[in-house]
């Protein structure tokens, strides 16, 4: 009973491991889900740093200051680390794919020529 059904968990993942495998066409797919977003970001870290820059903090107390300040940087911080890493995925995916169009070619190439 364990081994068919080990046998059957098996057949599972294999049919699930080729359904999900990696094609050049799922990464264009992705890398265009991402570079938008990407797109989005970067224009939402530029209006956030404008708006930031065109309006001052207006205190005397220090500390209100410290944490203005600090406050205003994390939120740029953030929205260019996410610009920054969306962007990066769109690329690697991008890139992922041109890979994988080469080894798909040399291999039928090598093929053909057996």
């Amino acid at each position: 009973m364990s081994n068919s059904s080990s046998t059957q968990k098996s057949e599972a993942s294999s049919v699930e491991a080729e359904s999900k495998k990696v094609t050049p066409w799922r990464c264009l797919v992705g890398a265009t889900i991402s570079a938008p977003m990407a797109i989005a970001l970067y224009f939402l870290t530029s209006s956030i740093a404008q708006t930031f820059a065109a309006k001052p903090i207006y205190s005397t107390n220090p500390v209100v200051l410290k944490i203005a300040v600090a406050v205003r940087t994390l939120v740029v911080g953030i929205t260019a680390l996410g610009t920054f890493v969306f962007g990066l995925v769109a690329v690697g995916l991008v890139l992922l794919a041109i890979q994988l169009s080469i080894q798909s070619l040399k291999k039928r190439f090598t093929e053909k020529g057996s």
